[in-house]
């Protein structure tokens, strides 16, 4: 094994190469140094392996264009990484006289009020709308190149937080890493696709859980008959847990969108796994009280051990992580996410 060391971040490799391990740091700090040092030194290693491991040229382009996607993206919403942000999704070939599109714009609008941003696929219909009602200042457009659309929405187009990606999993994923909560309008295949995504991403672990607003229009049936379907084939035939079903809520009107997005972060912040350890940063603590209720209402996804209140860990220390915030933590058993959802609901409420 050969070791990269910068100091407090180390990072493992192999195989052992200590001429290449030399000259990957010499090249590192050639450009001055930066952040993430060790990490950057692994990227690059195993870039240099693409020489003998990927024959294919097409194969490696794919590894190239993601990177550099990737890599500009995190660039462009990193001054804005403090602030909470929205994603809106939706259909394309909504007109602005529907009544669709004119909620979209409410919903922005209001949302922006309530002191988020709003992301959106920068293109026509509900994307469009979304970003009339945020403003440019508080939008961001993660638009995606095809041959017959989609062009930029005049919204965003000239605003430095446009991004156009070429590949959909790169941009999918920015939209999901990027995201404190997501509203979905009506849509076709691609709202579609957003939405078991983002669902199945939080049922799974594989992403923080977040509100999942389905947003139909007033009196609108298209979110209700979809989850009509969930009910009598997923859950009736046993393919969910009932517990999968409070990773969504369904509403007609923008403003419980609004209330529901911003009742997730009353107390919740955020999550994390350290080794074995969940752990749930709070604004505030709960009560002794309130902890031993969590306990006795919430053993079922216990591996072992009891939900108490802690103090940060070492690795959050180190990485400056969330430090300010109160915490409980327990061993998660990584499995019943939806049950997961109903205790931030509850700790959302003392």
């Amino acid at each position: 094994m050969c070791r990269y060391d910068f100091g407090v971040k180390t990072l493992k490799t192999t195989p052992a190469d200590p001429k290449l391990t030399r000259q990957i740091l010499d090249l590192i700090q050639s450009k001055g140094g930066g952040a993430n040092e060790a990490e950057v030194a692994d990227i690059i290693e195993n870039a240099l392996k693409l020489l003998t491991d990927v024959k294919d040229k097409g194969d490696v382009r794919v590894i190239q264009t993601a990177v550099r996607e990737l890599r500009y993206a995190f660039r462009v919403f990193a001054p804005y990484h403090e602030k909470r942000k929205v994603t809106i999704f939706g259909s394309a070939r909504t007109k602005p006289e529907s009544v669709e599109y004119q909620q979209a714009v409410d919903f922005g609008k209001k949302i922006v009020k309530a002191g988020y941003m709003v992301i959106t696929g920068a293109g026509p219909g509900i994307m469009q709308a979304g970003h009339e009602g945020a403003t440019p200042e508080h939008s961001f457009g993660v638009n995606i190149r095809l041959p017959w659309e989609q062009s930029a929405n005049p919204v965003i187009a000239e605003d430095k937080k446009l991004i156009t990606f070429k590949y959909f999993f790169t941009r999918k994923l920015i939209f999901i890493r990027h995201s404190d909560a997501i509203a979905l309008f009506p849509g076709g295949f691609g709202t579609m696709d957003e939405s078991y995504e983002a669902i199945t991403l939080m049922q799974t672990g594989k992403s923080q859980l977040m509100p999942l607003v389905l947003i139909d229009r007033p009196g609108g049936t298209y979110w209700k008959t979809w989850d009509k379907q969930v009910r009598e084939h997923l859950l009736r035939d046993k393919l969910i847990s009932p517990d999968d079903l409070n990773l969504y809520q369904i509403t007609d009107n923008a403003d419980e969108a609004v209330r529901i997005v911003s009742r997730f972060y009353r107390n919740f912040d955020s999550t994390r796994f350290v080794k074995d350890l969940f752990i749930i940063r709070l604004k505030n603590e709960p009560s002794a009280s309130a902890i031993a209720a969590l306990n006795e209402d919430f053993a079922d996804i216990l591996l072992d051990g009891k939900i108490a209140a802690i103090e940060p860990t070492a690795e959050e220390v180190a990485d400056h992580d969330r430090l300010e915030l109160k915490r409980i933590g327990f061993n998660f058993n990584r499995r019943d996410y939806g049950r997961l959802r109903q205790m931030i609901d509850v700790l959302n409420g003392l």
